[in-house]
């Protein structure tokens, strides 16, 4: 089996409008999975029919190797998953929520709950109801419930929502340590795509409902585009002298503030020294590579990434 997830013009209508369009997505067995787009791009409507929350209008799901019907029972219970935001019983522990969950999923292992816990930093909790956890302890619990039983394959929506920079931080180690020594195959969705960036094998975009790209992150950063990056307070006029002045064609005006110039041939010296003669005022300079971001948001634009 190369593959866990396999999906063939996955497609989802709601009251006579294509949500998801002629989704195929492939994600590797053993590899991490990002899955990204912006608000209302379909990423979280894909993940719900790939854990049969809800059905699709038409295409076919793989999981395992094998088509996902409405009694596919076995093959759920070799997945974890947040969805959204992860939902429990408020007067109860996290223990208890814990045991709750693995009765359900016909998993026995008593040491799997504090294992879990331990791995999620979740921590002098034991007597304390879901009800007064904060948000970022809820979003750690999610987490656990979605881990606590070992499953092969980890679908997890949006599972840092909440979490502070180091709650952040941690997450990103745990999932590179789930998906190494723990073998699990992970799909996650994330709109924090720095932190993404560091840790996926591969890359799926949807945008509109479809599914643009799927690339590896090795491949975006092959492509080593180094550029400039400058922050002005008049763009219009920076850009009039870059073509005037410096007689450059290859840059991208970004923002009101922002242009990234792709010349190898000019310097941030002689940029800078243009721009103050000419009364632009800089407010960044810095030179850089092509990221994840920047390569999701020339894909956004309706630009032709590689």
């Amino acid at each position: 089996m190369t593959h866990i997830i396999k999906t063939y013009g996955l497609t989802k209508i709601y009251d006579h409008k294509e949500v998801v369009s002629q989704v195929n997505m492939n994600v590797k067995k053993g590899e991490i999975y990002g899955f990204i787009g912006p608000n209302g791009a379909g990423k979280t409507t894909v993940m719900k029919m790939l854990i049969n929350l809800i059905k699709p209008t038409s295409g076919e799901i793989e999981i395992f190797d094998k088509r996902l019907t409405n009694t596919s029972y076995e093959l759920l219970k070799r997945m974890g998953t947040i969805i959204e935001y992860p939902i429990f019983y408020d007067k109860l522990t996290a223990n208890e929520n814990l045991q709750l969950h693995c009765e359900y999923m016909g998993y026995y292992d008593k040491k799997a709950i504090n294992q879990a816990l331990e791995l999620v930093n979740l921590k002098n909790i034991e007597n304390k109801q879901v009800k007064d956890f904060s948000l970022g302890m809820k979003q750690r619990l999610g987490i656990a419930r979605a881990i606590t039983t070992k499953p092969e394959l980890l679908i997890l929506d949006e599972p840092i929502n909440g979490l502070d920079p180091l709650g952040i931080k941690e997450m990103r180690d745990l999932f590179k340590v789930l998906c190494k020594e723990y073998e699990m195959t992970i799909l996650v969705s994330s709109h924090i795509l720095g932190e993404l960036e560091q840790i996926v094998d591969t890359v799926g975009i949807i945008r509109n409902g479809r599914l643009i790209k799927e690339v590896s992150m090795s491949s975006i950063h092959s492509m080593h585009s180094e550029y400039i990056e400058v922050v002005v307070d008049n763009v219009k006029n920076a850009s009039f002298l870059l073509e005037h002045e410096l007689k450059l064609t290859n840059f991208k005006i970004i923002d009101k503030r922002k242009i990234h110039i792709f010349e190898p041939h000019i310097t941030q010296q002689e940029l800078s020294r243009v721009l103050i003669v000419n009364e632009v005022a800089i407010d960044g300079i810095s030179k850089k590579t092509t990221s994840l971001e920047d390569y999701f948001f020339e894909l956004m634009n309706g630009g032709e990434a590689r």
